[in-house]
C-alpha cells in the first residue's frame, strides 16, 4: 500500500488525468518499497520433444521451488532461453509463473529486446502478465556503439514507461558487453531503476557501484553463485544465481549464513560450490544447467535449437565437477534418480523435494 503522504502526492496527476504520469509515478513508489534482498534462480524453460514450451512440466518446477525459501524467481533471464522463444511465448510464461507463485514472492520477469522501442513494449507486457519489476539486459547487436550515452538514453526511456520497477542487468559473457561503471551510477538516481544485476564476477566493481549508489537506496544482486559469498561481503543484498535451480536450499543457506555473519561457516559452503557453479554457466552453459535438474528431481530436458545436448564427456565432466563437491553420490541413472545431495555438514543424504 502506498502511503498517505504518496497518495497526497500523487492524487493531483490521476484526478487531472495524466494517467501516464500517474502509472510512472506508481512504479516510482513501488519501486522505492520493493525489497529485492535474498536468492533468485533464473528459471529454466522445459520444453517438449518438439521443442514447444512444456507448461506442465513448468508447473511441477515450480511446486518444488515453493518448498525452497527464495525470495522469488526470475523469469526470462538467460537460462530460460528467453532469445529463442516468441514474444508470446515469453509473456505467457511469466502469466503461468505468476499463477503459481506463492503470494509474497517476488516476480522478476526478463523483458529486455535489442531496441528501446521494442524493450518499452515487453516492459508493458511483463507488467500486464504479473512482473513485480523487470529485469531489462543491455542492447548488445550493435556494441560497438553501446557507449554510456546510448545505454543511459535506452534504460532512462524504459523506466520512464515501465509501469513497474526496472532492475539493470549486465552479463558480458552473453552480451560481449559490460554497462559502464558511470552509466550504472547516473542510472541509479533514477526513481523507477531499482537495481542492477551484475553477472561478470568482478567483486572490485561491485563494491565500487554498491559505493557510489549508497545514497540512491541502490540494491545490487550478483549475478551467480561462485562469487555470491564475496559479493555480500561487499555489500549485495541477494542473488540471481542459475545454481539455484539445482542447489536452491544450499543457496538459501549459503545467503543465510552470510546475512548473519557467520562468515567461515558461509566460506566453506561458498567453496564447495564454486565448481558445480562454473560447470552450469560459464563451461557448459545451459544445457548442463538442464541435465543438472534432471539428476536433482527436477524437469530440465532439452534445449530449444540450436543449442545443443551436451556430449558423453561433457556429462562425465559434469558428473565430477558435483559429485567430487560432496552434491552427488553413487552413480547417476539416466532418468536422474539415484543421485543423493551432501547437506551442509557434509553428511550424505537423499534429495528431499
Amino acid at each position: 500500500m502506498l502511503s498517505v503522504r504518496a497518495w497526497r502526492a500523487l492524487a493531483p496527476l490521476y484526478q487531472g488525468g495524466h494517467l501516464a504520469v500517474w502509472r510512472r509515478a506508481q512504479s516510482q513508489a513501488a519501486a522505492s518499497r520493493l525489497d529485492l534482498s535474498g536468492i533468485y534462480p533464473p528459471i529454466a524453460t522445459p520444453f517438449t520433444a518438439k521443442e514447444e514450451v512444456d507448461y506442465q512440466k513448468l508447473e511441477e518446477n515450480l511446486q518444488k521451488y515453493a518448498q525452497i525459501p527464495f525470495k522469488g524467481l526470475v523469469v526470462q533471464g538467460s537460462n530460460g532461453e528467453y532469445p529463442f522463444l516468441t514474444e508470446e511465448e515469453r509473456v505467457e510464461v511469466v502469466r503461468r509463473v505468476r499463477r503459481s507463485l506463492p503470494a509474497g514472492k517476488v516476480l522478476m520477469a526478463g523483458s529486455g529486446c535489442e531496441s528501446t522501442r521494442a524493450t518499452v513494449s515487453m516492459t508493458e507486457r511483463m507488467a500486464g502478465a504479473g512482473a513485480d519489476a523487470v529485469l531489462v539486459v543491455t542492447p548488445c547487436f550493435y556494441k560497438g556503439k553501446m557507449d554510456s550515452r546510448a545505454l543511459i538514453q535506452h534504460f532512462t526511456k524504459v523506466a520512464d514507461s515501465s509501469p513497474v520497477p526496472v532492475v539493470l542487468y549486465s552479463v558480458p559473457a552473453n552480451t560481449g558487453l559490460e554497462l559502464p561503471l558511470d552509466a550504472v551510477a547516473q542510472l541509479a538516481q533514477h526513481p523507477n531503476i531499482l537495481g542492477f544485476k551484475d553477472s561478470g564476477g568482478d567483486i572490485t566493481r561491485i563494491g565500487l557501484i554498491v559505493h557510489k549508489t549508497k545514497t540512491q537506496d541502490f540494491q545490487v544482486l550478483a549475478g551467480s553463485a561462485g562469487f555470491l559469498m564475496a559479493a555480500y561481503c561487499v555489500g549485495a543484498v541477494g542473488g540471481v544465481c542459475a545454481l539455484a535451480n539445482v542447489l536452491g536450499r544450499e543457496l538459501c543457506e549459503l545467503e543465510r549464513l552470510c546475512v548473519s555473519g557467520r562468515w567461515e561457516e558461509a566460506r566453506v559452503l561458498q567453496q564447495r560450490l564454486i565448481e558445480p557453479n562454473a560447470a552450469v554457466t560459464r563451461k557448459l552453459g545451459v544445457p548442463a544447467l538442464k541435465q543438472a535438474m534432471e539428476w536433482f528431481g527436477f524437469h530440465g530436458g532439452a534445449c530449444r535449437s540450436p543449442l545443443q545436448p551436451l556430449a558423453d564427456a561433457e556429462i562425465q565432466q559434469l558428473r565430477r565437477d558435483f559429485s567430487s563437491n560432496g552434491w552427488l553420490s553413487g552413480q547417476v541413472g539416466e532418468a536422474g534418480l539415484k543421485c543423493g545431495c551432501a547437506a551442509v555438514d557434509g553428511t550424505q543424504e537423499p534429495n528431499v523435494f
